[in-house]
């Protein structure tokens, strides 16, 4: 299973749910976060406020930064390569980097499928 690493800009916490105003990405994103991991994924996040030195250290992270800021984070990393940046990812993205099949995702278009169940 690949691994998912999400480099943060600096937050007071990953939920969103913190100060004055909540920001509805991050809670949906971190529900995300942790129906895949309830579901298998390999999912490691790093704050830039918290954890300054994992964006240091990381070669990738480390030139992303000096060419683009860090006004241009989230950056996220699939097994050590740029698979995206600039937003978070949904759950589908998620899902499909870590190779959980999703009901919509195994869901024939237009077939009788109910939930779990087909006919």
């Amino acid at each position: 299973m690949a691994t998912i690493q999400i480099f943060d800009p600096a937050l007071c916490c990953s939920t969103g749910v913190c100060g004055v105003e909540v920001d509805q990405a991050l809670v949906s994103f971190a529900a995300d976060v942790d129906w895949a991991k309830q579901n298998g994924a390999q999912v490691e996040r790093f704050n830039l406020a918290q954890q300054p030195l994992a964006f240091a250290e990381n070669a990738t992270v480390k030139a992303f930064l000096e060419r683009s800021g860090q006004e241009a984070l989230p950056l996220i990393l699939v097994d050590g390569e740029v698979a995206l940046a600039g937003r978070y990812p949904n759950r589908t993205e998620l899902a499909r980097w870590a190779g959980i099949a999703t009901a919509n995702a195994t869901q024939p278009q237009g077939g009788c499928c109910s939930g779990s169940r087909c006919c």
